[in-house]
């Protein structure tokens, strides 16, 4: 695995003034980490920071919003791009998911308090609070009207919620363990939850009810994503008639990335399975990139795109970090490196995407959003890559068995999982992230990182 070049989350603000210093970090698997600073030298007259680096380092590029650093002894380079805008206000603890509506005007976010609030994109002014939920909101997301909200927490509830009014019209219950991601069919008369329990359901939302178990897996869904089936994939043939109130579930696909390190697929009308992959670790989350190929991320850090009409043909995505030949980012292309808040703070960030850099990471990936274009059915593409991936923060305590419901983790002996980072595409230019780290003590020294995204 590359080396990674990590620098200090609140740069952009720290290097604005003369004299001011952050600190930089180097770390190549098996190496001992290599430890810098860079130094403002004052503004120049367009107002951009003159920055020199200590020995070990090079600063190769500056702008107003993003600043480029080279480790030459590691061969790796990132470029790191500063917040458009930052909304510190939405949250006082950690933010686990967050969503934009399709119009780019509303964001939903949720947060380990328990609570979800809708704001306005453009500012952060909240507008509404949505309350119902007990213990951890891990997942919420809009449907295609933009008003409502889909949401699904801790306490085995998956909840519909009015944007208009704040309240809660749908509450279903049936999953006997936290509900770890969700997915919208088409329009939204059928939604999908995954759980830790093991199963992944599909729900009837007029009629508040389950239409049955979509795949029982025997270990935890971390991530699930409904898209198209390609024409020539066999989905299978339901065992049963399909219910009338299922709509939109033919020639669908259901991808379920699975806690026992298994892709697994199935047709969502027929409930067959259509193939299972097996990879090097568990399964965090999962996306179409388009009817043909489907992206996939796991907690040790790795990105598996595969081909859905050969699980055999799969290729792992590789994250360079070093300089070497670049390749402008076209729209499949990975973003640059994104840089969250102060430590101690739960941030909501506005970053633009205008420009394409590859992106490195040593950190398990635990979100992916794709922008818009971004599934295209060309059936080979050049260079098919995620839009954005996340990576965690600090480490969730595991609740395994306690009152408040179980962690995100797989069986009673499965490492300590972490928070829940996503991303959110807004229409135009932005990308939404948010900062993962709780409300408390600033962290000094190292662990005040800005990971790539």
């Amino acid at each position: 695995m590359a080396a990674a070049v990590r620098i200090q989350s609140d740069w952009a603000q720290v290097l604005r003034r003369n004299e001011a210093e952050v600190w930089l970090s180097c770390h190549s698997p098996g190496k001992p980490t290599l430890y810098g600073t860079l130094t403002c030298q004052g503004l120049g007259p367009d107002g951009v920071p003159e920055v020199t680096a200590s020995e070990g380092f090079v600063v190769s590029e500056v702008t107003g919003k993003s600043i480029r650093i080279s480790c030459p002894k590691e061969n790796a380079s990132s470029r790191f791009l500063a917040p458009q805008a930052t909304f510190p206000r939405i949250h006082t603890q950690s933010v686990t998911c967050l969503d934009v509506s399709c119009g780019g005007g509303l964001g939903v976010s949720a947060s380990t308090d328990g609570t979800m609030k809708i704001w306005q994109a453009a500012n952060g002014e909240i507008r509404r609070v949505l309350e119902g939920h007990v213990f951890d909101v891990n997942c919420c997301r809009f449907f295609p009207s933009g008003l409502v909200v889909l949401s699904g927490g801790m306490d085995a509830q998956l909840k519909v919620w009015s944007v208009e009014d704040a309240k809660c019209a749908v509450t279903f219950k049936g999953h006997k363990g936290g509900i770890l991601d969700t997915a919208i069919v088409d329009r939204g008369r059928n939604v999908v939850s995954a759980s830790r329990d093991g199963t992944a359901r599909l729900w009837d939302c007029g009629r508040s009810a389950s239409l049955g178990v979509l795949a029982a897996c025997g270990t935890p869904v971390n991530g699930v994503a409904v898209g198209p089936a390609d024409n020539s994939l066999n989905l299978g043939t339901p065992e049963r008639v399909p219910s009338e109130r299922e709509v939109g579930t033919e020639a669908k696909l259901l991808l379920l990335a699975r806690e026992d390190r298994k892709l697994q697929a199935v047709g969502l009308q027929s409930r067959q399975p259509v193939f299972l992959f097996e990879g090097s670790d568990a399964f965090n989350c999962c996306a179409f990139l388009s009817s043909i190929y489907v992206l996939a991320g796991t907690q040790d850090g790795k990105v598996y795109q595969l081909d859905v009409r050969n699980s055999g043909r799969w290729e792992l995505l590789p994250h360079p970090a070093g300089p070497g030949p670049r390749r402008r980012a076209d729209r499949r292309g990975l973003r640059p490196r994104l840089s969250g808040g102060r430590v101690g703070e739960a941030d909501v960030h506005l970053l633009s995407r205008r420009a394409g850099a590859p992106i490195s990471t040593l950190r398990p990936l635990r979100g992916a959003a794709l922008g818009p274009g971004c599934r295209s059915d060309a059936a080979t593409p050049a260079t098919p890559r995620p839009r954005t991936c996340g990576t965690p923060g600090r480490r969730r305590r595991r609740r395994s068995g306690s009152r408040r419901g179980e962690g995100r983790g797989g069986s009673s002996n499965a490492r300590t999982r972490q928070p829940l980072p996503t991303a959110a595409w807004r229409p135009g230019l932005f990308c939404a992230v948010y900062s993962l780290v709780p409300s408390g003590p600033a962290v000094r020294g190292p662990e005040r990182t800005s990971s790539a995204l």
